[in-house]
């Protein structure tokens, strides 16, 4: 059977899983420069070793959240670009789309990497509360928790 394995991230008492493969780096947050007129989502933009990374507070865009906050353990999990997922790309590698721009994801607290079989992943609802299904690649059994795997693209 094939396995995924995801890295698990928390926006308030919410447990989300991203594939790892989509995954360029997670860094602490630094400072990101607020964008007059971006969308709410936007958090601003981060200078990453000389690359301008727009950072979305999937928090707010998944309407979990209506004000940014910052914490201690807020970070940064900065996605590869499409480019990137193309040069490595398999011919049997579904791996899904990301941006053909360096964007990140602002979240609340990083958690564990977590290891699923194919058939362990199910479908995912319409909704989960208050995130819409369009953010919803499918969900998860932990022992105590939910993983809610969400969708890039």
């Amino acid at each position: 059977m094939a396995q995924q394995q995801f890295t698990s991230f928390y926006v308030g008492e919410n447990l989300f899983g991203i594939d790892i493969r989509l995954i360029r780096e997670i860094n602490r947050n630094t400072e990101i420069t607020p964008v007059d007129s971006a969308p709410d989502f936007i958090r601003g933009l981060l200078n990453l070793r000389g690359q301008i990374v727009t950072v979305i507070d999937v928090g707010i865009r998944m309407g979990l959240r209506l004000n940014p906050e910052k914490i201690d353990t807020s970070r940064v999990i900065v996605l590869k670009t499409s480019g990137e997922l193309a040069a490595r790309r398999g011919d049997n590698d579904p791996v899904e789309e990301t941006s053909r721009d360096l964007v990140a994801l602002y979240v609340d607290k990083i958690g564990d990497m977590v290891t699923f079989e194919a058939k362990e992943i199910e479908a995912p609802p319409a909704n989960i509360g208050q995130i819409q299904g369009k953010f919803i690649g499918g969900i998860a059994k932990l022992e105590k928790e939910l993983l809610i795997i969400i969708k890039i693209t």
